[in-house]
């Protein structure tokens, strides 16, 4: 008799057995870590109050305009001491005269003065004066020396003007993540282009009272523009990429459509 083999298993050389392709985990896995990444990105833009800017306006996910003003400073030790006390009082009188929130801010950022140092050797290598050339290489040379010692840091002052609805009487918490807007939403981005101009008109009127303020104390100021908004708020939120990557074409930029 001959054994019956029909339901014995064919060998293992014979069976077709599927295994993964490493390309395709490798593909995968750098999907997996493109999808965390856009996550990460999504979700810290979730948190930034901060809409769109447009119209040289900052347009906050609660609806909530800012104007933001640039200041020149003037050194107040030079003056003497009877234009002291009159800028002291054009202060003051300017406080009691603004009735609404303002926010004064001194931004002190590290100056990057790379370019500049290679353009004062680029020019020292054009200078066909002998003693032209070596001045201008000493020059740049005490400049290198002067930021190796000490950083050279810039100095620039903003006052923020806002504009907002009638604040209801909410819960601290409940008031926080409302200012912050952080559930946006077609709704409210149309409700926020919707009430614009009407909110824009008494933002005007406030940078009129807080520029004629400020020209009364001998303080010149200027409303930054869109670009310039953008600019700012890169530096802001980008400390250390903007001072590496500028926006260098920000000229070409569509601002009137331009989101953050």
């Amino acid at each position: 008799m001959t054994p019956d083999i029909s339901d014995q298993k064919a060998p293992a050389e014979d069976q077709a057995v599927e295994t993964p392709s490493p390309t395709a985990n490798k593909g995968k896995h750098k999907d997996t870590v493109r999808n965390r990444k856009a996550m990460q990105k999504a979700a810290t833009q979730r948190f930034l109050p901060i809409a769109e800017i447009r119209n040289d306006t900052v347009v906050l996910k609660n609806g909530g305009l800012r104007a933001v003003l640039g200041v020149e400073a003037l050194n107040f030790n030079l003056k003497s001491e009877t234009e002291q006390k009159g800028i002291i009082a054009g202060y003051q009188s300017f406080m009691n005269t603004v009735d609404f929130p303002i926010q004064i801010v001194m931004r002190s950022t590290k100056i990057n003065i790379d370019p500049y140092i290679d353009s004062l050797k680029v020019k020292a290598k054009q200078q066909k004066n002998q003693l032209l050339q070596e001045q201008t290489i000493e020059y740049a040379a005490f400049i290198e020396r002067i930021v190796e010692a000490a950083d050279i840091m810039q100095k620039r002052f903003f006052i923020v003007i806002p504009i907002d609805e009638t604040p209801e009487s909410k819960s601290p918490f409940t008031a926080f993540f409302t200012w912050m807007g952080i559930d946006d939403s077609g709704s409210k981005a149309l409700k926020r282009h919707q009430h614009f101009e009407k909110r824009a008109s008494p933002l005007r009127d406030r940078i009129n009272l807080v520029e004629s303020g400020l020209r009364n104390i001998g303080l010149n100021s200027k409303r930054l523009t869109t670009k310039e908004l953008i600019q700012l708020y890169y530096q802001v939120y980008n400390p250390q990429t903007s001072q590496e990557q500028k926006l260098s074409a920000i000229s070409d930029l569509n601002t009137a459509e331009l989101t953050l």
